[in-house]
C-alpha cells in the first residue's frame, strides 16, 4: 500500500452497495405539514420554503457527522480508523465532506456545490477509553451506514451518550486500580503475597492523586513524575528492611502500571502501520517522552532514598560486586614470605574469577525468594494463575468502563485469558524476544475477536481491548520489568518492542480472518 492510496472502510457504500432511503427524518414537522395539504397549497408552500427545507435537512446530517467525530474521540475509538468511518457515514448520507484527523483534533469540511461554498469545523476534545459507550456508538454508526435510522435520530442518541455521567464513581475506580495493581504484581513481576498489598496501596494513592490532578492544571503537569518518585521511594525504603521481605522491582513496577502509556503507544504503532505518519509519529514521540518521565521519576525516588540511607547504598554496591563473575585489577605482585616464585610476573593485570556460582533459583524476576521463606514471602505457584488471570481480566474490563451486566464481558474475559495463555506458552519456547512473544499473543486475540465479530455479530474492538492491554505488562515483564535498571530509555525501548509485536500480530490476524471470511461487507470496528 502506498502512502497516497485511499483506505476504504468495509462499511463504505461503495463496498456494501447500500443506498440511502432515510435521509429525511419521517417525523420531521415540515413533512407532516406537507402531507396534510392539498395539491394547490402544497405547491405554493414548496415554492416558498424549498431552499429552507433542504438546508435544514442537510444541517441535520452534518450535525450527526460532527457528533459522531466527537463521540469517537471522547470514548477512545481506534484513531487509525476514525477518518474511514466518518467518510463512510458521509457517503451514505450523501454529504460532501472531507475529514482530517490530528492528535486531539478532527477537522471537518462540508461543501455545497449549488452555492459554491464550504464550511469548516474544528472538533477538539480529549477523552479516555470507555468500552461500554464505544460499543453503543458503534451500534449507532452501523445503523446509520446501513440506512436503518435517520441522521436526526442518531444525533439525539449520540447527545445522550455524550451527556451521560461516568459509568462508575470515583471511589469505585480507585478500588479497581488497587485490585489491578495488586493482582498484576505476582502475575507479571514475581511479587509475593505481601508485595501485592503494598503495590495496591501505591496504586490507590496514585488514583487519589489523579483526582487532584484533574482539578488542578498546575499539578497535572507533574502528576506522573511525583507518583513515580513516591512509589519508587516507598518501594526502596521497604526493600531495605533487613529481613528482605519486600521486593523493590515488583512493587515499583506494579505500582505505576496504571499510568503506563500502553494503549497510547499501541495506537501510535497502528497509526504508523496504517501509513498515517503525522498522527502516529506525534503520538509515538509523546508516549516515549512520557515513558522517560516515568523512568526518571523511578530513578530519582530510588536515589533519593539511597542518599538518606547510605548503608543501603553500600549493601547494593557490595551485592553487585559479589554477583559479578570476575574482577580485573592492575598492579604489582609483592610476596609476603619466601614462597615467591621468580617465574611470576612482577607487574601486570590480574583477573580473579568467582568459582562459587550464585544460586539463581533464589532470584525470581529480580526478587530474592529463597526456598526457606514462608509462603507469603515466596512467589505464587503457577496453579494460582487459573484464578488470578480471569479475575484480572474481569476487573480490567470494568476499569475501562465496560458495564458489568453486558453480554460482551464474558467474551472479553475469555479472549484475555487466551491472550495470556498463548503469551505464556510462547515465552516458554522463545527466550528474550518480547516482540515475537507479544506478536503471537496479539495474533491469538485478533483471530478470536474478529471471528467473534463475524460469527456472533459482536464488536471486535471492544472485545479485544482487554486482551491486547494485558500483553503490555506481560511483555514488559519478559523484557526486564518496568524499572529496567532505572534507565528510562530502556523502558521506552522495551515498550516499543512489545507494541510493535502487538501491531504485527493484530494486522496479521485481521488479514487472515478477512481473507477467509464469507461476509466481506460486514461492519468492521476493530484494530
Amino acid at each position: 500500500m502506498s502512502t497516497n492510496s485511499e483506505v476504504i472502510d468495509p462499511d463504505d457504500p461503495r463496498v456494501t452497495g447500500v443506498k440511502a432511503t432515510y435521509l429525511e427524518d419521517p417525523e420531521d414537522i415540515e413533512k407532516n405539514t406537507l402531507r396534510q395539504m392539498d395539491y394547490r397549497h402544497r405547491r405554493k408552500h414548496l415554492m416558498r420554503v424549498k431552499i429552507e427545507f433542504n438546508v435544514t435537512s442537510m444541517v441535520n446530517r452534518q450535525e450527526f457527522l460532527i457528533k459522531l467525530a466527537r463521540a469517537l474521540m471522547t470514548f477512545g475509538a481506534p484513531s487509525h480508523r476514525i477518518e474511514s468511518q466518518l467518510i463512510a457515514a458521509a457517503r451514505i448520507l450523501e454529504v460532501e465532506a472531507e475529514f482530517i484527523h490530528l492528535p486531539g483534533v478532527i477537522i471537518c469540511s462540508f461543501g455545497d456545490q449549488d452555492l459554491g461554498t464550504s464550511e469548516t469545523h474544528f472538533i477538539k476534545c480529549t477523552g479516555r477509553l470507555a468500552l461500554g459507550a464505544l460499543h453503543k456508538v458503534h451500534l449507532i454508526y452501523r445503523s446509520v451506514v446501513h440506512d436503518e435510522i435517520s441522521a436526526k435520530k442518531a444525533t439525539e442518541d449520540l447527545d445522550e451518550l455524550l451527556r451521560a455521567p461516568p459509568l462508575y464513581s470515583a471511589v469505585s475506580r480507585c478500588l479497581l486500580a488497587f485490585c489491578l495493581s495488586a493482582l498484576i504484581c505476582p502475575l507479571a513481576f514475581g511479587g509475593s503475597f505481601l508485595d501485592m498489598w503494598v503495590a495496591g496501596a501505591g496504586a490507590l494513592i496514585m488514583s487519589l492523586l489523579s483526582l487532584c490532578a484533574a482539578k488542578s492544571s498546575l499539578y497535572a503537569n507533574v502528576f506522573e513524575i511525583t507518583v513515580a518518585i513516591f512509589v519508587s521511594f516507598s518501594s526502596r525504603g521497604l526493600s531495605s528492611i533487613r529481613s528482605q521481605i519486600f521486593c523493590y522491582t515488583a512493587i515499583s513496577s506494579a505500582g505505576i502500571v496504571g499510568i503506563l502509556p500502553g494503549y497510547l503507544i499501541l495506537s501510535s504503532s497502528l497509526e504508523l502501520a496504517s501509513k498515517n505518519i503525522v498522527c502516529g509519529s506525534v503520538k509515538m514521540v509523546y508516549a516515549l517522552i512520557y515513558t522517560l518521565f516515568l523512568g526518571f521519576g523511578l530513578q530519582i525516588g530510588s536515589d533519593f532514598y539511597l542518599l538518606i540511607d547510605r548503608s543501603m547504598r553500600r549493601k547494593l554496591d557490595n551485592l553487585a560486586a559479589s554477583l559479578a563473575s570476575s574482577v580485573t585489577l592492575t598492579g604489582s605482585w609483592v610476596a609476603d614470605n619466601s614462597t615467591d616464585n621468580s617465574t611470576l610476573p612482577i607487574i601486570g593485570t590480574w583477573t580473579f574469577t568467582n568459582s562459587v556460582p550464585t544460586n539463581q533459583a533464589d532470584f525470581v524476576a529480580g526478587c530474592y525468594r529463597p526456598k526457606h521463606f514462608p509462603w507469603y514471602l515466596r512467589r505464587f505457584p503457577p496453579r494460582t494463575d487459573l484464578a488470578i488471570v480471569p479475575t484480572f481480566s474481569l476487573l480490567s474490563s470494568l476499569a475501562n468502563l465496560q458495564p458489568f451486566r453486558s453480554k460482551q464481558l464474558p467474551v472479553m474475559v475469555v479472549i484475555s485469558c487466551a491472550s495470556y495463555a498463548s503469551n505464556k506458552i510462547a515465552n516458554h519456547y522463545i527466550f528474550n524476544r518480547s516482540d515475537v512473544v507479544s506478536a503471537i499473543g496479539a495474533f491469538t486475540v485478533g483471530v478470536l475477536g474478529n471471528a467473534y465479530s463475524r460469527k456472533m455479530g459482536g464488536t471486535a474492538f471492544t472485545s479485544m481491548v482487554t486482551g491486547v492491554l494485558f500483553l503490555v505488562p506481560s511483555g514488559l515483564s519478559q523484557a526486564g520489568g518496568i524499572t529496567a535498571n532505572g534507565n528510562g530509555i530502556d523502558i521506552g525501548g522495551a515498550m516499543i518492542s512489545v507494541t510493535i509485536g502487538i501491531t504485527v500480530g493484530l494486522f496479521m490476524s485481521q488479514a487472515l480472518v478477512y481473507a477467509f471470511g464469507t461476509r466481506k461487507n460486514a461492519a468492521v470496528f476493530s484494530f
